[in-house]
C-alpha cells in the first residue's frame, strides 16, 4: 500500500511542478515583450530597498494593525512551508516524520514554532475575511470600485478560506498524530505533545485507531495537496506578489518619484534646436515608431512586471484625488487592466508556438479609456502608497503621451496650453514680459 501512495505522490508532485513551470514560462514570455530598460545600477541600494520593503514589509506598517496581521500571514507562509520539505520527503520515501529521529527534542520545538505560526495565520485570515465580508472595507468593495466586480473580489475571499482550511488541516493532523502516538500505533514516531495541537486532542477522544489513522492521513493529504494547489493557483492570482514583490522592489526606480522621464529622441531634438547639441553628420535623427504607449509591447518590461506584481490592495486608488472626487481613474484598475491584457496575449502565445499574433486589440482603448488617463493629476499619490513600489503613473503617462503626440486626442484646453507654453513659455496667453505683473503692488 505504501508503494502505491509513493507512486501517486510522485506523480502529483511531478504534475504540479510541470504546471507551475509552464505557467512561469508564459509569465516570463509576456513580461519579456516589454521594451528593454536598464535597472541594474546601484545594486547595494537596490538590495537594501528589497530587504526593507519586500522582506521587512516596511510600507505595510504605515497602518500598524494591518501591518502586523499581514506580517503574520507572510511570515507564516514562508516559514510553515519549511515543514513542507519534510512532508514531501515523507511522501516520496514512504516515511512518517522523517526528521524527528534526526533532530530529537529540537523537532518538538520546531513543530511547536510552526504551530505558533499556523495559529497566527489562522487568526489573521479570519480577521481579514471579516473585514472583507462583514466590516466591508471600502477600498475592497466592488460596489464602490468597478474593477473589483466578479473574480477580483472573490479571489481575495477564496485564498483566505483556502489558508484557513490549510491551517486547520495541519493543526488537527498533529493532534490526531499525538493521540495515535499515545495509543502506541506502530507507524507513528514518539515526539510528545505539540504546543497548540495538544489542546485539540479532546476532539479525537473515543476514536478508534483505524478511524484516527484515516483522519490523520486525510488531513496530511489535504494539507500537502492544498499546498500544491496553492502553488498553481498563485500563478494565476493577485497572490503572485508573494514571489514577485522581491524582484519588483529590487528593480524599482531609484530616482525621485516626481521626476518625469523624458523621451530621449525628443530631448535630443530639442537640444539640437536650441543649439545645445550638434546634429549628427550624415544621418537623420532617429524617430521612434510610436510616441508613448498604445499597447503593452510599448511599455517597459518593468511596467509589465509591475502589473503581475499588483496585490489589488487598493491603497493607490484610495489615495488618488481623482478617484476620491468621483473621476473614473483608478490606479489599481490601470494595473489590473495591464495584467488582463498580458493574460490575453499569453493565451494567444500559447496557441501560436510562443509568438504573439496581433489580435486587433490594444491596451489603450480596449482595456483603458481616454477618460481614465486624462483624469490623472500626476500627483504621485498612487506611487507613494504602493507597499511594493509599483508605479501606475508611469503607465498612465506613457498612454497619455501616445494619445496626445500620436493620436492628437488632447482636450482643446490642453492644446491651448501647449501652444501658450511654446509661444509664451507659460500656460497663460499673455506676453512673457507680463508674467510677473501680478506681483506689482505686492509688499
Amino acid at each position: 500500500m505504501e508503494i502505491v501512495q509513493q507512486i501517486i505522490f510522485a506523480a502529483v508532485l511531478g504534475t504540479v511542478g510541470w504546471l507551475v513551470f509552464k505557467r512561469i514560462k508564459i509569465i516570463r514570455s509576456t513580461i519579456s515583450l516589454g521594451k528593454s530598460e536598464d535597472r541594474t545600477d546601484q545594486p547595494g541600494k537596490r538590495f537594501s530597498t528589497m530587504m526593507r520593503i519586500a522582506f521587512g514589509q516596511k510600507k505595510m506598517f504605515d497602518r500598524p494593525l494591518i501591518g502586523i496581521l499581514h506580517f503574520a500571514v507572510y511570515a507564516g507562509f514562508l516559514l510553515i512551508n519549511v515543514e513542507v520539505l519534510e512532508i514531501v520527503l515523507d511522501g516520496l520515501l514512504g516515511k512518517h516524520r522523517l526528521f524527528a529521529p534526526m533532530l530529537g527534542s529540537f523537532y518538538r520545538f520546531l513543530i511547536g514554532f510552526f504551530e505558533f505560526l499556523a495559529v497566527g495565520v489562522l487568526l489573521a485570515c479570519i480577521i481579514f475575511l471579516i473585514r472583507r465580508t462583514i466590516l466591508k472595507t471600502e477600498r475592497l468593495q466592488p460596489s464602490r470600485h468597478r474593477e473589483m466586480n466578479g473574480w477580483p473580489a472573490l479571489d481575495g475571499k477564496v485564498i483566505l478560506i483556502f489558508e484557513i482550511v490549510l491551517m486547520i488541516a495541519i493543526l488537527t493532523m498533529n493532534a490526531a498524530d499525538i493521540v495515535l502516538q499515545e495509543m502506541g500505533s506502530a507507524h507513528y514516531t514518539i515526539t510528545g505533545d505539540f504546543i497548540f495541537s495538544k489542546f485539540l486532542k479532546p476532539l479525537f477522544t473515543g476514536w478508534n485507531e483505524t478511524t484516527l489513522i484515516i483522519y490523520e492521513r486525510f488531513a496530511w493529504w489535504t494539507h500537502i495537496l492544498g499546498i500544491f494547489a496553492f502553488a498553481i493557483y498563485v500563478t494565476y492570482s493577485k497572490h503572485l506578489h508573494i514571489v514577485l514583490a522581491f524582484p519588483n522592489t529590487y528593480f524599482a526606480r531609484l530616482i525621485p518619484k516626481g521626476e518625469m522621464q523624458n523621451m530621449p529622441e525628443i530631448t535630443k531634438e530639442v537640444k539640437i534646436m536650441l543649439g545645445l547639441e550638434n546634429a549628427p553628420e550624415g544621418a537623420e535623427n532617429a524617430v521612434p515608431d510610436r510616441f508613448g504607449a498604445k499597447d503593452v509591447t510599448d511599455l517597459s518590461w518593468k511596467n509589465l512586471m509591475d502589473a503581475y506584481s499588483c496585490t489589488e490592495c487598493g491603497r493607490c486608488t484610495s489615495a488618488c484625488p481623482a478617484n476620491i472626487t468621483g473621476k473614473k481613474l483608478s490606479p489599481r484598475k490601470i494595473m489590473m487592466d495591464t495584467r488582463d491584457r498580458l493574460e490575453d496575449i499569453g493565451r494567444i502565445m500559447q496557441v501560436n508556438d510562443g509568438k504573439f499574433v496581433e489580435d486587433g486589440k490594444s491596451l489603450m482603448g480596449d482595456y483603458i479609456s481616454q477618460e481614465e488617463i486624462l483624469a490623472c493629476t500626476t500627483c504621485n499619490a498612487c506611487v507613494q502608497e504602493c507597499p511594493i513600489l509599483i508605479n501606475p503613473l508611469d503607465i498612465i503617462l506613457q498612454l497619455r503621451r501616445h494619445q496626445v503626440m500620436d493620436e492628437s486626442k488632447a482636450p482643446g484646453s490642453w492644446n491651448a496650453m501647449f501652444q501658450n507654453m511654446e509661444t509664451n513659455q507659460a500656460p497663460w496667453k499673455f506676453s512673457p514680459g507680463d508674467r510677473f505683473n501680478w506681483a506689482e503692488g505686492v509688499k
